[in-house]
């Protein structure tokens, strides 16, 4: 369940989120990301460097506004993030242990969604061209 669970997410995610139309749907997820980026500045256990972190994924997310290239990019210095919280033992959710963990599986699906467009699924199983955004 360690496993599956943030997997269900991931995809859970992904279909919410296609249902926000274009070019909505880019900006939020760049905000979104630009979120998580700062999601363990109250207590991430990595002083300084968790400030710097957070600069840089603002940086990125802003990049995000107009290109989901970005976005993507933006989970996946995420993910990295969270896999050294997991083993430094200092998790995104301070009470559930394993919260860093589950982030990190959860965020290169997301991640994987935003390098094909943001497409929304519907557009991929009806063959529909989206106009994609990149660098």
């Amino acid at each position: 369940m360690m496993i599956i669970a943030p997997i269900l997410v991931g995809l859970t995610y992904v279909v919410l989120m296609s249902l926000i139309h274009e070019p909505h749907r880019r900006r939020f997820n760049a905000i979104m990301v630009a979120g998580a980026g700062a999601a363990y500045l109250s207590g991430g256990g990595l002083g300084i460097w968790e400030l710097v972190f957070t600069a840089v994924m603002a940086y990125v997310a802003y990049r995000g506004l107009e290109s989901w290239t970005f976005i993507g990019v933006a989970w996946l210095l995420h993910t990295a993030w969270d896999v050294v919280h997991h083993l430094k033992g200092a998790p995104i959710i301070p009470f559930l242990g394993d919260s860093s963990f589950g982030c990190a599986i959860c965020d290169p699906i997301i991640a994987v969604w935003c390098f094909a467009g943001g497409r929304s699924p519907g557009a991929w199983s009806l063959g529909r061209s989206m106009r994609t955004y990149v660098l």
